[in-house]
Parts: structure tokens; sequence; C-alpha cells
């Protein structure tokens, strides 16, 4: 039994405890790793992650026949013991927040179809996931995802990847209250197996990007643990959209580097370099691309070192301890791959994009980093793996 077979065997067991019946139908969305592009995607700019093989399975079918009102029932299998990781909401009225972020992830995507005119129908749910939790790999997007299409599925709505995306990014900022752009939830809609997605996050127009067979992705769990709407990430979203408001600007997407350097004074030091992170990052996406396609390994390396030394000095999102590991695993690999921190940052993971006979270097770098660590760091390589889809068992 495989890891996706596993899964699935999970949710199934998970539906038939909670329901007593067995399931119908299955979806699955996966996780991410973003290449570059970081604090991007909420400034409207354009971004390149790519989706990973960790997913969130969900399991679903009708709702309860014995109902009196319409009703959506979920348990998420991750989140506790059966009793305390169940919800349940009236479909027919105004749909309420609930007590913790799982059961608003759920609540805020079902209101977002609703808002934009899409009636649900009663159906039952049963949620497993092997996306790491707080490590930056974005499990919360996977299911908001996962949630989105098995609604769509169930309903018979047919929305595309851009829809589906959207209304896991409303619950996100609504319900959970994470201020987060769109790009995780498009990256696990819309990806394509083996290739990174360039997206702009303006338009949602987006394109798959080869990622050349000699190269290997490597995600670096650095064991820090953060949780974005208790860290800093709302206030810099706060701090790009002044930098943006001073210009004039509605987002930093339209701010030229040259703009920017001229008002550094005005501007003040805080607003200026989480701007000029922005401006130099969005700079950096077209070279990784075309560094991914051509396994330019030598430019992989410069281009995510300027962006990790960006991410920590000018934007403030890094840690002591994962400035440490990405500069040994850099000193490490040399010109064979590129490491930097990804996702929104305050703990969570490193990216390292490598030849893949390179990897060896990465474990030694990690060796060398966890004889003093006070949180051991570990690599896994993922593989580019499609978005969100329904799951045909054989």
């Amino acid at each position: 039994m495989d890891r996706r077979e596993r899964l699935i065997a999970r949710a199934r067991q998970g539906y038939r405890l909670a329901f007593g019946v067995e399931p119908t139908r299955f979806v699955a969305a996966p996780g991410r790793v973003n290449l570059i592009g970081e604090h991007v995607d909420y400034n409207e700019g354009f971004v390149l992650p790519c989706a990973i093989d960790r997913e969130t399975v969900i399991a679903f079918g009708p709702g309860a026949k014995d109902a009196k009102v319409p009703r959506l029932e979920a348990v998420a299998l991750d989140m506790g013991d059966m009793a305390s990781a169940r919800d349940g909401f009236d479909l027919a009225g105004l749909i309420h927040r609930g007590d913790n972020n799982w059961q608003n992830h759920v609540r805020g995507v079902i209101q977002a179809l609703g808002r934009y005119g899409h009636r649900i129908r009663p159906m039952r749910m049963a949620i497993a996931g092997d996306v790491p939790i707080g490590a930056g790999l974005s499990s919360s997007a996977a299911f908001g995802v996962a949630v989105a299409l098995a609604a769509s599925e169930y309903s018979g709505l047919g929305l595309a990847p851009e829809k589906i995306a959207k209304m896991a990014q409303i619950a996100e900022n609504d319900f959970v209250g994470c201020a987060c752009g769109i790009m995780d939830q498009m990256a696990s809609a819309a990806s394509v197996a083996g290739h990174a997605l360039l997206l702009d996050c303006r338009s949602l127009e987006h394109m798959p990007i080869p990622i050349h067979r000699r190269l290997a992705i490597t995600v670096i769990d650095t064991g820090l643990r953060r949780s974005l709407t208790e860290s800093a990430f709302n206030e810099r979203r706060a701090e790009c959209e002044a930098a943006a408001a001073h210009f004039g600007l509605t987002a930093l997407r339209d701010l030229e580097l040259g703009r920017l350097e001229a008002a550094h004074a005005a501007l003040g030091p805080v607003l200026y370099r989480r701007a000029r992170h922005v401006v130099s990052e969005m700079g950096r996406v077209e070279p990784v691309a075309v560094a991914l396609a051509t396994g330019d390994t030598a430019a992989l390396a410069a281009l995510m070192r300027e962006a990790h030394l960006s991410l920590s000095a000018d934007f403030d999102v890094s840690l002591p301890p994962i400035d440490r590991l990405a500069a040994l695993v850099a000193e490490a690999l040399g010109e064979a791959g590129g490491v930097r921190l990804t996702g929104a940052g305050f703990g969570g993971c490193l990216v390292a994009v490598t030849h893949k006979d390179a990897t060896g270097a990465i474990d030694d770098a990690i060796a060398r980093y966890n004889a003093d660590a006070d949180l051991p760091a570990r690599a896994e390589i993922f593989r580019p793996s499609d978005g969100a889809a329904p799951i045909v068992l054989g």
C-alpha cells in the first residue's frame, strides 16, 4: 500500500466510524513548495510554486437521511479524537465561525460558495492529510482547496481551478483570519506534475514551467513551527500596503526599483526594506523559471542566495537558526544548486533546488547543523505533482 492508498484508507475508515456508512467519492488536493516569489502574491506579482506529493484527501457522501434541516457534517481525522474533531452546521441559514481553524476552513469555504450563488447539497466528509502542519508547505491551502473541490464535485458545480482556489482563499481571509494571497491555493488547485506553476497573482493567468529532469527539489524541515495568524504575517502585508499607498499604487507589483530608491528617506527604513524585498523578489522570478527549465544550477545558487538574504535582512521573516542552516547548505552545495527559506517564514522549511547528484551534500550540511541544534532538521525529496482532482478508484 503506497502513501496515497494509506491516506484513502484512513479517510474511508474515518468516514465509516463517524457516519456509519461508506463514502461514495474521494478528492485530493496537494500541498506546495514555493520555489521563488515569497510574499509577492498579496502584492499582485508573479510567483513560481509547485505542488508536492503530499496532500489532503476527503472521503464524502450524502447528508444524513433523517436530518430535519440541510446540513454539512465533517470530521477532521488529523485534528484530535473523533469527538473533538467533528463539526456540523446548517446550510440554509447564516454560517458562523467555529471554535478552531479547521472548522473555519470548512465553514468559510461553504460560506464563500454561497456568497457566489452556489448551492451546496447536504453532505458529509472525512478529511485526512499528510502535508506537515506548520512547516510552510501550505497544509491549510490543501485543506481548503480539497473542501472546495469536494463541495463542487458533490453538488455538480464543475468549478474551475481558479474558482476553487478563490473560495479557499476567501475562507482563510474571512473565517480563519490570515490575510494570505492566492498563490498557495492556486498551486494546490492548478499545478501540473513535473512542472512549476508560473502564476500572475493579479490576473490569475498561469502556465506550467518544466523542471529539468536533472534537478531535484529537497525540502528541509527546520523543526521550527509557526502559525501565520499568530505571527507577524498580517503585519508584513499591512506594511506592504502602506508602502504601495505612499506611491499612490494599488500594489507593489507596479513599483519600479528606481522610484523606490529615490523615495528611500521619505518612506522610512522599515517600509523601504519591505518594499525592496518585494520589488527585488519579483525580479528573480523569471530568471529562476529559465534556470529550472534549463537545469542551470549555478544560476539557481546565486538567485536563491539573494532571495534568502532578502527575506532575512529586508523582510525580517527568518530566524538565526534558519539562517545558519541555509548558510551551511549553500556552502555544501556550491554551484550545484540553491537553497532559501520557503513559505511565509517565522519558522518552517528551506527549499533546495539542486542537481540530483548533490542531495548527499545537503545531508552532510544538515548533520553538521544537527550536531548542536536545539531542534533537529531533516530533509526529504518531493516530486512536483498535479493539482487538486477527484480520485478515481480502480
